[in-house]
């Protein structure tokens, strides 16, 4: 008897950064038999680099994201230095580190609140829940949970409430409410909703934070090659002051909200962190990085490959590559990032609208480490931290895993991220504490070196260099290539690149799609649990594309005029 496959078309992926576009193919069951992951439009940053100084390559590399801006233009920025042989002094890292690790925060709660828990929470069911009722399932969770009296609660029920009865649910709307796939009590729903407005407040408050140091967010403004600007803020008590008040307030948020809200998630969902439901290949990857004062690194590296969790390789930044076998460029085999070009080669859709799915189909390229596809991102620190004993991670992961029952291999499914990314977020808040005693320190003893001084005349005319970093979606790479004293070659391998990746010419599949292969629909018409999948890897595909008319046609030509020019 020949089995039927039915094609479900998923364009766009929402509440992602991006365009994602996402094709499944279900068996009789409903059950995933294979699916294509393909980034909508293509990023071209690279070529806009080609011929610069190498000194700008920070403030252009940012605008690869809207979201991710000083991700990117820190690594562009320690890329050059790489490639100089340049070393900032321990003061400017610790203010690059105060950046990041704030941006950190920020986007792992953004991204579980507003742009995914609404996978599992039931915004409508939330109206039917009792506010009295509901704040004692908030006690059960934490002795002091975040705002939710009787009368918090009732007040977000309103709210809420209001939404319904104009008709409409605004920023809710369009919402798979009332699926069977939604686990949790009415009440538990009121909690998470409560926390989702809170969290809105809290990610305003950490982006005057990141300002303090970084000039402005997004599109900071803070880095040159070899430190950074920032000198007056760091030297000024009440900057500083502004900034831990901040933290601190974000800190209560995430130990009295956001960590209790996710192991309400992993006790209701139990079955299917269990069931494995979003497991993927189970290789991982981390660079590591972030060394405190102590020199112990808050991040370990290293490498897991299939789930063995065993064995641990060492990461080697030698062994990554990209291929376009499957992607829209004209150079297709596996190259070595300080090498490859992007030139982009359409080749269009299926006369149905569908993907060539045994041809070319994504925006995005294959990178692979010794040829085989990784997941990055917090469950891999998190896993490689644990596995490595690191000092700062292991004991947050150990207590979490005591509290809920988890195990290692759980991490490795849709809710396992998110569980791995709120732990993250916690070791990550708590440890900014430190850099900032550090700075304290070197200031109070008159160390105020922001900038290693250099003359860019006396430096190599031909170099290369790299830097590869943990940001908060993954490992994120960039290499540059000089020649002349100007930018020959420069590419950016993202996190979202890996984990969005299509297949490679061997038919292996990136993560997103192994995550979704193998995962059942309760109903095809809503794909629920392939969104909950998916949106577990926090998707940015404004790094990992830009746009291009596809027939090379002019879309658009600006000339601006300097002030006081002709």
């Amino acid at each position: 008897m020949t089995q039927t496959k039915q094609k479900i078309v998923i364009d766009p992926v929402t509440r992602i950064e991006g365009h994602l576009r996402v094709e499944i193919e279900v068996d009789e069951n409903n059950t995933v038999t294979e699916a294509w992951a393909s980034g909508q439009l293509f990023r071209g940053i690279e070529t806009i680099l080609k011929g610069r100084d190498p000194r700008d390559t920070g403030l252009i590399a940012q605008r690869i994201c809207g979201v991710c801006t000083n991700s990117h233009y820190r690594a562009s920025i320690t890329a050059v230095e790489n490639a100089y042989g340049i070393v900032p002094p321990r003061n400017a890292e610790i203010v690059r580190n105060l950046v990041s690790l704030a941006l950190f925060v920020q986007d792992h709660i953004v991204h579980y609140y507003h742009l995914h828990s609404l996978d599992y929470v039931d915004v409508v069911a939330a109206l039917s829940a009792d506010c009295e009722q509901a704040s004692k399932v908030a006690h059960q969770w934490h002795k002091q949970p975040y705002n939710c009296s009787q009368g918090d609660l009732e007040a977000v029920q309103e709210k809420l409430s209001s939404f319904v009865k104009a008709g409409r649910l605004g920023l809710f709307a369009n919402g798979y409410w009332g699926h069977q796939q939604y686990k949790l009590s009415p009440e538990e729903n009121l909690i998470h909703m409560n926390h989702y407005l809170e969290a809105l407040r809290i990610q305003r408050e950490v982006s005057k934070a990141i300002a303090i140091f970084a000039g402005k967010t997004p599109h900071p403004q803070n880095l040159v090659v070899g430190g950074v600007t920032s000198v007056m803020d760091m030297l000024n008590p009440q900057r500083l002051n502004d900034y831990l008040f901040i933290i601190k307030d974000t800190q209560e948020f995430l130990k009295r909200a956001y960590l209790p809200d996710m192991k309400m998630v992993v006790a209701a969902y139990n079955d299917d962190i269990k069931a494995g439901f979003g497991r993927g290949r189970g290789n991982f990857m981390t660079s590591g990085g972030f060394p405190l004062g102590d020199d112990e690194p808050l991040f370990e590296s290293g490498v897991i490959w299939a789930h063995d969790f065993d064995k641990l390789d060492e990461f080697d930044v030698t062994h990554i590559t990209e291929e376009a076998a499957r992607s829209w460029y004209a150079d297709e085999a596996p190259t070595s990032p300080f090498d490859e070009t992007t030139e982009p080669f359409y080749t269009d859709l299926n006369t149905d609208g569908t993907l060539k799915t045994e041809g070319k189909y994504s925006w995005i390229k294959a990178p692979r480490y010794q040829g085989e596809p990784m997941e990055v991102g917090p469950a891999a620190r998190m896993l490689i931290g644990y596995l490595k004993g690191g000092k700062y991670v292991k004991p947050y992961m150990q207590h979490f895993m005591d509290d809920t029952g988890m195990e290692l291999i759980d991490f490795s499914s849709s809710v396992g991220r998110n569980a791995a990314r709120a732990v993250e977020a916690e070791v990550v808040c708590d440890m900014i504490f430190g850099f900032v005693s550090e700075l304290i320190e070197n200031i109070k003893y008159y160390d105020e070196e922001t900038w290693t001084k250099y003359d860019f005349e006396s430096l190599p005319m031909n170099t290369k260099g790299c830097a590869v970093v943990e940001v908060p979606r993954g490992t994120l790479s960039h290499f540059v290539r000089i020649d002349e004293a100007k930018v020959q070659n420069y590419q950016a391998v993202v996190p979202t690149t890996w984990n969005a990746s299509p297949k490679d010419a061997k038919g292996r599949r990136g993560p997103y799609e192994e995550a979704i292969v193998g995962l059942t629909l309760a109903d095809p018409k809503q794909p629920l649990e392939v969104l909950r999948a998916v949106h577990s890897f926090d998707p940015c595909l404004a790094c990992a594309v830009h746009v291009i008319d596809a027939k090379g046609k002019t879309l658009a030509e600006h000339r601006v005029h300097p002030i006081g020019g002709l």
